[in-house]
């Protein structure tokens, strides 16, 4: 098809990469619009048949157990983000010249096909951060009267928003590394990078092609790239990006900002971008109180949401208004309970160390449960960092032993319990154990920095599995 829009999918032969919450919609919607649509999924699984019975049903062929074989007379693949970039089902395209689309590409091409002026697009990645950011910068825009969507790797299909009859004024839209490797066409209104921490170098290979791939929501901005002053890395991707003449580089700071940025002085956030004259104005937009939680990394947070918001030039009252409205998703550094007077945590949300890193900081005398997956991360670093904080450590989960090791090289000091167990009641222990080191003015804090996968469905069930256990103490106190 090459690189050109695709002027009628009438008879155009796709085959959809995987299953699952953007495979689904991608197949059905290429189906309404007249095309062959082809499903090929590795998996075949009780679930995976039942997903393809359905879709079998309305008319599109599903492969089950079988992806790596490119279908005959493919001229497209639009792939779901998961899958990894050394697929041999993308070396085929690649052999027989067919283009690899990723969702978000999709969309983005489908956008205004209805002849509806399409609605623009800020759009936020970054490792650590950006649903929160997401939501933050939906609801400053709601508060600004603007109809609009938090979607995207938010859990919301941006297909399903692209092609629906709701029309919507700006999108809030999150961003994965992998959804950015499969988008080059994208360009957004205006664009964040949050931060830039080692994650899923399993996927894109290297910390370089991972980098260069959440560089990618850089390219083609129209009014503002958003970076993180405190994360040199995000600086470095807006000079390399390719944008639209006149772009703004917009930095953002917890400290008191310079002209071009946002940032923060005597508890205010202030604006020193988006005013008439930055080289002597300010302009007031929220305070401290009104992000919640109020920890460093979520002033970032809000910080990039607003500096979004401005750019698409929504009024400095809607950014208060929406951050005081906006209510944290479960299990981010989520207030479970006090018992008897320690305070406990959930941050289940904190996968990998740089989440990890940022929980620990908000806090200043903490009893730490960590563990799980470590999915290649190393902790030295980390422990580095927030060994001053520890006031002890319980490990659980699959490989606790990298954690353990990092703590004696580091914080030989701190004391830990090592739970030798992955079951999912091993949490209820990991409570217990916690409190007992724990002392009246702490945080017993749960930020894992690992995945959950070896204990848990997924972080929300280790979340909660924390906040019943956490409960349960309450209720033997």
């Amino acid at each position: 098809m090459g690189s050109q829009e695709v002027t009628s999918w009438q008879g155009k032969n796709v085959t959809v990469a995987g299953l699952g919450v953007s495979g689904i919609p991608a197949a059905r919607v290429l189906h309404g619009l007249g095309a062959v649509v082809t499903v090929v999924n590795d998996g075949d699984d009780e679930r995976s048949r039942t997903q393809a019975e359905e879709l079998t049903a309305e008319g599109i062929t599903v492969r089950l157990g079988d992806g790596a074989t490119l279908p005959e007379g493919t001229e497209l693949v639009v792939t779901t983000p998961g899958w990894q970039p050394d697929k041999p089902l993308f070396a085929a395209a690649a052999a027989a010249g067919v283009e690899v689309w990723g969702d978000v590409e999709l969309a983005w091409r489908l956008r205004g096909r209805d002849g509806r002026e399409a609605a623009p697009w800020l759009a936020v990645t970054g490792t650590n951060g950006k649903t929160t950011t997401v939501r933050m910068l939906a609801s400053i825009l709601e508060a600004a009267g603007l109809r609009t969507a938090a979607v995207g790797n938010i859990g919301v299909s941006l297909l399903d928003v692209v092609t629906g009859d709701e029309p919507y004024d700006v999108l809030a839209v999150e961003l994965s590394s992998y959804q950015l490797h499969w988008a080059p066409s994208l360009r957004a209104h205006s664009a964040a990078v949050l931060n830039l921490a080692p994650d899923h170098l399993d996927w894109h290979g290297s910390m370089e092609a991972y980098a260069a791939d959440k560089g990618r929501v850089y390219e083609g901005n129209q009014i503002a790239c958003v970076y993180n002053l405190a994360d040199k890395a995000t600086e470095d991707l807006v000079r390399e990006a390719d944008v639209e003449e006149g772009c703004r580089a917009i930095g953002f700071t917890l400290n008191a900002p310079a002209p071009s940025q946002l940032g923060v002085v005597d508890g205010i956030l202030v604006d020193r971008a988006f005013v008439p004259d930055r080289q002597k104005q300010a302009q007031e937009l929220a305070e401290i109180s009104d992000v919640q939680p109020p920890a460093p990394h979520n002033i970032a947070n809000a910080l990039a949401a607003a500096a979004l918001a401005r750019a698409y030039g929504v009024p400095a009252t809607a950014v208060r208004d929406g951050l005081r409205a906006f209510r944290p998703d479960a299990h981010r550094i989520e207030h479970v309970a006090d018992v008897a007077e320690v305070a406990y945590v959930d941050d289940s949300k904190a996968t990998n160390t740089h989440a990890a890193e940022a929980s620990l900081a908000a806090y200043e005398s903490i009893v730490w449960i960590a563990g799980g997956l470590a999915k290649g991360a190393t902790f030295d670093e980390l422990v580095t960092k927030s060994a001053k904080r520890l006031r002890g450590v319980v490990l659980i989960g699959a490989d606790r032993a990298l954690i353990r090791e990092a703590l004696a090289r580091h914080a030989p000091e701190v004391p830990v319990v090592d739970l030798d167990r992955t079951d999912t009641g091993a949490m209820s222990e990991a409570v217990r154990q916690a409190a007992r080191l724990a002392e009246p003015g702490d945080t017993v804090l749960m930020a894992p920095a690992c995945a959950s996968m070896d204990m848990f469905t997924n972080y929300n069930k280790r979340g909660d599995a924390f906040a019943d256990a956490v409960r349960e103490l309450g209720a033997s106190a």
